[in-house]
């Protein structure tokens, strides 16, 4: 999933442990029920980590964090998650679907290639040299600069009109 060029919305209800935490690590907008609880559960079971969690856990909440996390197998709430960073929104119980189909909807009418250029430049950017990160913007930049969705996009906005992404 986190290799997909079109963007991905994770809801999350109940229990996101173990695997299911994951894989809704990799969305790339998480929306998180309020009772929805989380954990890593693997060394409870003797286990140590699958499914990306390793690198997915430390990149979003630091290596301190995600070792207290793995080895302590620490449970934390919606709360939590998104002042972590793990979660986007934090909607009332039972409305995750419904929220989190909301921006799906909006991704779907968007810009899909600024997305995939999005995606690619935050997969890259961390741990990436300043100067590195400059360079791919600026290419990114300009491939998308020249592309028909982002002049489409300009006459729109010259005209006062909502852009409308066609093919996207």
């Amino acid at each position: 999933m986190r290799g997909l060029a079109q963007p991905v919305v994770a809801a999350v209800e109940g229990a996101c442990v173990g695997a299911g935490l994951g894989l809704a690590l990799c969305a790339d907008i998480r929306v998180a029920a309020a009772g929805a609880r989380f954990a890593t559960a693997f060394t409870g079971i003797g286990l140590a980590a699958d499914t990306g969690l390793s690198a997915s856990l430390a990149e979003a909440v630091g290596p301190s964090r995600a070792a207290g996390l793995f080895l302590l197998g620490d449970r934390f709430g919606s709360e939590e998650a998104r002042d972590w960073g793990l979660a986007h929104r934090v909607v009332p119980d039972g409305a995750a679907a419904d929220e989190g189909l909301a921006p799906a909807r909006r991704l779907a009418q968007g810009p899909a290639l600024a997305y995939a250029e999005v995606k690619r430049l935050l997969r890259g950017a961390l741990g990436a040299a300043p100067e590195d990160v400059l360079e791919r913007e600026a290419a990114a930049q300009t491939a998308l600069g020249a592309s028909h969705g982002h002049r489409s996009a300009v006459r729109s906005f010259l005209d006062r009109d909502r852009p409308v992404f066609e093919g996207h």
